[in-house]
């Protein structure tokens, strides 16, 4: 476990309006020895951030390095890794990719940056039948992902590795998330599981993992707060089948061929406010994909608090999915295959 350098004092979290930033950008306010916590991001929050200074600023404009130089940022807690496909494609990689080159060309011009903290996802091993049955931070995709946020995330990590090339100095932190899950979640896989009946593709069962957004929180807060460099995978112990996720859910299931999951989809559209299937997450619905944790374990010195089970049950609890009318269907047919 590494040892702890100068306190971070002036921290940025991107990506603040979101659940994700608002959540972490409260943690590090409590943190006796920040000063300041400063939240950017392209719309207001809607909930309040506390002592959190917000400023209405997008990252793929030269506003960013202002801030960055203005305020004195020591530290940058990166989230703004947009995941959802209710975003035109083209605006979601410019915010992905575009402002993430921005960001980082601030934190390398700053003489006052220190540490810097990014979001990314499993999500850069892709998803395929040719898999490892667990991958390690020190594996390659076997199939890279080739579009969507995937790949985006893929393309961030690279210009990471650059900006770590030139600027050894910074302690940096990259953390591939499992699929977050938890009361105040809202993503693509959530909404999936609203829909009235929910597909599964036929002659598949996949191996998922979760993280608990409190989980989620706490390893982003320490590593901001303290100094652990490297890339890391973050999910709970253990996996669940996505038939075993379905059935705790009380959801009723129907197996279809995977040409006919777009039916779905456009069935998404209108009933769980999603919008259409993905191919990141039909593949990952498909083959599914597992993660070794231990480095993590390892840096941190414990394991996170929520497995992948009981992250699961926590969320539906918060939810009450099971209780539901579809979930009393559900139990009235009894357990499926």
């Amino acid at each position: 476990m590494s040892s702890t350098p100068a306190a971070a004092r002036v921290v940025l979290v991107t990506g603040v309006s979101r659940f994700l930033g608002a959540r972490v950008a409260h943690a590090l306010q409590a943190e006796p020895g920040i000063e300041r916590v400063i939240g950017a991001d392209t719309v207001p929050p809607t909930a309040p951030l506390g002592r959190t200074e917000f400023v209405r600023v997008d990252i793929r404009t030269p506003g960013i390095a202002k801030l960055i130089a203005s305020a004195g940022v020591d530290t940058v807690v990166h989230l703004n890794l947009v995941t959802s496909a209710s975003v035109p494609r083209a605006k979601v990689k410019e915010l992905n990719v575009i402002g993430t080159m921005q960001l980082l060309a601030a934190c390398q011009r700053s003489p006052d940056m220190r540490r810097l903290v990014v979001r990314s996802s499993a999500a850069v091993y892709g998803s395929s039948p040719k898999d490892p049955a667990v991958f390690t931070e020190l594996d390659e995709p076997v199939e890279a992902p080739s579009s969507g946020y995937a790949k985006d995330a893929v393309e961030v990590e690279g210009y990471v590795r650059g900006l770590m090339r030139r600027r050894s100095d910074l302690t940096v932190s990259v953390l591939r998330f499992a699929n977050f899950v938890g009361p105040g979640v809202d993503s693509p896989f959530t909404r999936y599981l609203r829909l009235p009946v929910v597909p599964t593709v036929l002659g598949f069962d996949p191996r998922l993992q979760f993280v608990h957004e409190d989980d989620g929180v706490e390893v982003l807060r320490r590593m901001t707060v303290e100094d652990h460099p490297g890339c890391f995978n973050v999910a709970g112990d253990g996996v669940l089948l996505l038939s075993q996720a379905l059935r705790r859910a009380g959801r009723p299931f129907v197996p279809v061929p995977a040409p006919s999951i777009s039916v779905a989809g456009d069935m998404g559209r209108r009933f769980a406010g999603m919008s259409g299937f993905s191919p990141e997450l039909l593949r990952w619905l498909t083959y599914g994909r597992v993660v070794d944790t231990s480095g993590l374990a390892r840096e941190l010195g414990r394991r996170l608090e929520y497995g992948t089970e009981a992250a699961f049950a926590d969320f539906v609890a918060a939810r009450g999915t099971a209780g539901g009318p579809l979930g009393r269907v559900a139990a009235a047919l009894g357990p499926r295959r």
